[in-house]
């Protein structure tokens, strides 16, 4: 098929996709899509919300979907980066033999990745990066394509480990999943409390995935647009001289380059979901608060005023 042809059949396939995922899932739609751009554009993603709402059972659903691995790991205190890396062991034959951990999967649900101390946090943000792993002297590649999605509780900060802003700045989205409404609280109960089971189908595999993503790299980005995602992130630094004044007053510390190469792959997926061989400056606004929000610092005032980071991003644009 031609490139032309991949996007238009992808379009198609991507509509399908969120029909199945919605069988499980209620609502959530926005979530669903970062989630879904995260992995198409071989990015990962930092979830935030309290517990209760689904954020495993949305991992899995999505995992099952695309026809990818899936492991889960509870971050605690305790936990050493051997527990997740894996570890050398002596078999039978009294030879070293290495055992996998549970980060050798398509997908990584790093649950509550704030309740473990850092050492154990870089394991995790190393792979990330590296898509690979290094242990006593024997290299290990994994498997593409891979995804990292890490969950934060909002409310409950005692005891934990928050991820330094350099650490944070390795998820291309922070999404915050909110409570349901009203009557999508009443399909969860119903859908929840019943005997009601529903079939995924798988609609990807991890080959398709990865030709997606090498072909949403080689998608066309115009000038303008490039220079509107770099000029949007270099307003939010406030030493800049382009810096807007809510900026200036409100924010401690700027979003870096990696912001700029983010808001382009991500609209790049944005545009190629909604049928566009090319993004457009409304595709860098509408990926633009999930790849900046966790990027940009307010300052003291900010907080003791209340100003919300999704406001001054909304400003800027």
């Amino acid at each position: 098929m031609s490139e032309v042809e991949i996007i238009n059949n992808f379009v198609i396939k991507y509509k399908s996709l969120k029909k199945e995922i919605a069988k499980v899932i209620i609502g959530q739609d926005k979530v669903v899509d970062e989630i879904l751009i995260s992995v198409f554009s071989g990015g990962h993603a930092l979830l935030i919300g309290v517990p209760g709402l689904a954020k495993t059972l949305m991992v899995n659903t999505i995992s099952k979907t695309l026809g990818l691995d899936f492991n889960r790991i509870q971050f605690t205190p305790d936990l050493m980066p051997s527990d997740i890396l894996g570890a050398e062991i002596l078999d039978e034959s009294r030879q070293f033999k290495f055992i996998k951990g549970p980060i050798f999967s398509n997908i990584i649900l790093a649950d509550e990745i704030n309740r473990t101390p850092p050492k154990t946090q870089s394991a995790l943000l190393e792979v990330m990066q590296e898509k690979s792993v290094t242990i006593a002297g024997q290299h290990f590649k994994l498997e593409e394509p891979y995804f990292v999605l890490a969950t934060q509780n909002p409310i409950e900060q005692e005891g934990t480990y928050p991820l330094p802003e350099a650490q944070l700045d390795r998820f291309m989205f922070s999404i915050n999943l909110t409570y349901p409404t009203f009557q999508e609280e009443v399909d969860v109960v119903k859908a929840t409390t019943s005997n009601i089971t529903h079939d995924i189908k798988a609609l990807f595999n991890a080959e398709e995935i990865v030709e997606i993503q090498k072909l949403i790299r080689q998608m066309p980005v115009a000038d303008n647009v490039v220079e509107y995602a770099v000029k949007l992130v270099s307003q939010t630094r406030p030493f800049e001289d382009s810096a807007a004044e809510i900026v200036k007053n409100y924010v401690e510390w700027g979003a870096g380059p990696r912001a700029s190469q983010n808001l382009i792959l991500a609209a790049k997926t944005h545009a190629a979901i909604n049928g566009k061989y090319s993004p457009d400056i409304e595709n860098i606004q509408a990926v633009a608060e999930g790849i900046l929000r966790h990027r940009v610092v307010k300052n003291y005032k900010a907080e003791a005023e209340g100003v919300d980071i999704n406001a001054i991003i909304n400003q800027l644009m």
